[in-house]
C-alpha cells in the first residue's frame, strides 16, 4: 500500500513538474513576443491627399491611371466606409492629428495663410504620441493648420507651428497652393529667404505697387474663375497679397518633386529607427500645375494629370522604402482630406475634359458638402506581411487613427473622439464605429450604421461656382445608404421613428456643441 501511495505521489509530482515547465515556457514565449513587438515598432507613413474623391483612384473604379496607389490597395485593406471628419481641408487635418471632432473647435475652418496655430501646444496629437513612444516624427507637404500666434514675421523663425505640436522635422507650405505666402518653410524658417528682400503678407489689402489679377490681367497665365484674383505668382493669381521674397517663392510645377525629395531625405536619415512621416500632398487641389512630364498624360486636363503625378510620387517614395529594406516594417495609411471638386477657382478644363470619369463615385455632393461625396473618401492600410489583402465594410474615420496608432505603439491617450480600431485597420476585425458626426462648412450631420441624418441647415442648396449640392435644406433629411447610396430618397417623413432615433444620438454626441458655429 505504501508502495502504491509512493507511486501516486511521484506521478503527481512529475505531472506538476511538467505543468510548471509548460507554464514557464508559455510565460517566456509571451514575454519574448512582447519584447519582439516592442523592439520592432513599425515605421508609419501617413499619405494624405488634397481634394481627392472616392472615385478618383483606380481601386474604386476611377478612370485615371493610379497604378502605385492601386498596388497598395491590392496588397492591403481597403475601407469602403472610410470617412474624413469634414468636407474641407483645415477641419479634417485638425481632426486627423488631434483625434477631436473639428466642430468642437470654433476656429477649425478653412484658414488663411496668416492664421494663428489652430492646435493648442498642450493638445495631444499623433506626432506627440508617437514621439513619446520613441519615434522620430516628420511632416512634409501641406500644413494649413495655422502658424504663430496671430502676428507673423516671415523673415524670422516662426515660433509656433508643426514643431511645437509633436513634429521633430517639418518642411511645409503654410496653407494651400492657391494662397500666399507661396514659399516653403523648414522647421519654422522660410527656405531660401533673402534678408534684403523681406516678405510681407496680408489678406486685408494689397501692397502699393504690387500687381493683382484684377489690375493687370495681362500678367495672368492661368485664368481665374472666382475668388482667385489677388497677387500673381508664377503667372497664377492667388488668394491674398504678398510682397518680396522673390528667391524664396516656390516653382509650382516642381512642387511634387520638392516634397518627394524632402520625404525621401527624411526616410533615409531615419531608416535605422522607428519614424512617423506625415506626407501631405497638395494634389489635386487648385491651382493644378503638373510637371511637364505629366502634362496631357491623363486626357482629362490638369486635374487628371496632377493625380497621375501624385501617384508617381507615391510610387517613388515606396521605392525608397524598398531600397532601404524597410518597406516590410512600414505601415502605410493612404487617404484624402475631403471629397472632390472640379471648378474651384480657375479655368483648367476640369469640367470640360472629365469625360465619363466620376471623382465622386456613386455619391452625391463633393467638397464643401454634407452629402456623402464630401467626407466619404478613399482609405486603405498597407503593411506587407501583417495586413492580409481584403476589403472591409467597417465604418471607420480618420479620427480613429490617433487612438489606433497609440494602441499599436503601446501608449495611452486622454479624452478624445478617436476610437481604437487598430484590429480593424490591421484587417483582424470587421468591427467599426456605429456612428460618426460629419461636418461641412460648420454644418453637421450624423452617419449611424447604414443611415444618414442631416438636420435643417440654412444656406444655398447648390454652390453655384463649384456646381456642388451642399446638402443644406430647411427640413430634416434621412437616407438609407444601402438602398440609396446617392441620397435621392428622403425618408424623414415616412420613417419618423428612425429619424427621432437619429436625432437623439446626434444630440447626445454633440451636447452643448449641437448648434452651428
Amino acid at each position: 500500500m505504501k508502495s502504491n501511495m509512493k507511486k501516486h505521489i511521484l506521478s503527481f509530482l512529475n505531472k506538476s513538474y511538467l505543468l510548471l515547465c509548460f507554464l514557464l515556457v508559455l510565460s517566456c514565449n509571451k514575454a519574448k513576443n512582447k519584447i519582439q513587438q516592442t523592439d520592432s515598432k513599425p515605421n508609419i507613413v501617413l499619405i494624405y491627399m488634397d481634394d481627392l474623391g472616392y472615385g478618383d483612384v483606380g481601386f474604386n473604379g476611377g478612370e485615371i491611371a493610379t497604378p502605385h496607389i492601386d498596388n497598395l490597395a491590392n496588397g492591403g485593406m481597403v475601407f469602403e466606409n472610410g470617412y474624413a471628419s469634414s468636407a474641407t481641408c483645415t477641419p479634417s487635418r485638425y481632426a486627423l492629428l488631434t483625434g477631436m471632432y473639428p466642430w468642437r473647435k470654433k476656429d477649425a475652418k478653412i484658414l488663411t495663410g496668416t492664421a494663428p496655430l489652430l492646435i493648442d501646444e498642450n493638445q495631444e496629437t499623433i506626432a506627440k504620441v508617437l514621439k513619446k513612444a520613441g519615434y522620430t516624427t516628420g511632416i512634409v507637404g501641406k500644413w494649413h493648420l495655422g502658424l504663430g500666434n496671430g502676428t507673423l514675421n516671415w523673415n524670422k523663425q516662426i515660433a509656433l507651428g508643426p514643431n511645437q505640436v509633436g513634429f521633430d522635422h517639418s518642411y511645409i507650405m503654410a496653407a494651400t497652393q492657391d494662397r500666399v505666402p507661396t514659399v516653403y518653410i523648414e522647421n519654422g524658417n522660410v527656405v531660401n529667404l533673402d534678408p534684403n528682400d523681406p516678405i510681407e503678407v496680408s489678406y486685408e489689402e494689397n501692397f502699393i505697387g504690387e500687381p493683382t489679377a484684377l489690375d493687370h490681367p495681362e500678367l495672368v497665365e492661368m485664368k481665374w474663375h472666382h475668388t482667385h484674383n489677388n497677387s500673381i505668382v508664377n503667372g497664377i493669381p492667388r488668394i491674398g497679397f504678398m510682397k518680396g521674397g522673390t528667391n524664396a517663392k516656390w516653382v509650382d510645377t516642381t512642387m511634387s518633386k520638392t516634397f518627394l525629395k524632402e520625404a525621401q531625405r527624411f526616410v533615409t536619415d531615419n531608416k535605422d529607427n522607428p519614424f512617423f512621416l506625415y506626407f501631405a500632398l497638395h494634389q489635386p487641389h487648385v491651382p493644378r500645375t503638373p510637371n511637364p512630364k505629366f502634362v496631357g498624360k491623363s486626357g482629362m486636363g490638369p486635374r487628371g494629370d496632377v493625380i497621375m503625378e501624385a501617384d508617381w510620387t507615391i510610387g517613388q517614395l515606396i521605392s525608397t522604402l524598398e531600397e532601404k529594406n524597410i518597406l516590410n516594417n512600414t505601415l502605410i495609411i493612404f487617404t484624402s482630406d475631403n471629397g472632390p471638386v472640379l471648378n474651384d477657382g480657375y479655368y483648367d478644363d476640369a469640367v470640360e475634359k472629365l469625360g465619363s470619369h466620376k471623382p465622386w463615385g456613386e455619391f452625391s455632393g463633393g467638397k464643401y458638402s454634407l452629402l456623402e461625396a464630401g467626407t466619404h473618401i478613399p482609405l486603405l492600410t498597407y503593411w506587407k506581411g501583417n495586413i492580409e489583402p481584403g476589403v472591409s465594410k467597417a465604418l471607420v474615420s480618420q479620427l480613429d487613427i490617433l487612438a489606433s496608432l497609440s494602441d499599436l505603439v503601446g501608449e495611452s491617450i486622454t479624452k478624445t473622439d478617436s476610437k481604437n480600431l487598430l484590429s480593424t485597420f490591421l484587417g483582424k476585425s470587421s468591427v467599426g464605429r456605429t456612428e460618426l458626426v460629419i461636418e461641412a462648412m460648420s454644418k453637421t450631420a450624423l452617419r449611424k450604421d447604414e443611415w444618414v441624418m442631416i438636420p435643417p441647415h440654412k444656406g444655398p442648396k447648390v454652390m453655384k461656382s463649384q456646381n456642388i449640392v451642399t446638402g443644406s435644406l430647411g427640413d430634416y433629411q434621412l437616407y438609407n445608404l444601402i438602398n440609396d447610396i446617392g441620397e435621392q430618397e428622403n425618408l424623414a417623413q415616412s420613417n419618423a421613428s428612425k429619424l427621432h432615433e437619429m436625432i437623439k444620438v446626434f444630440e447626445d454626441i454633440k451636447g452643448e456643441d449641437k448648434k452651428e458655429n
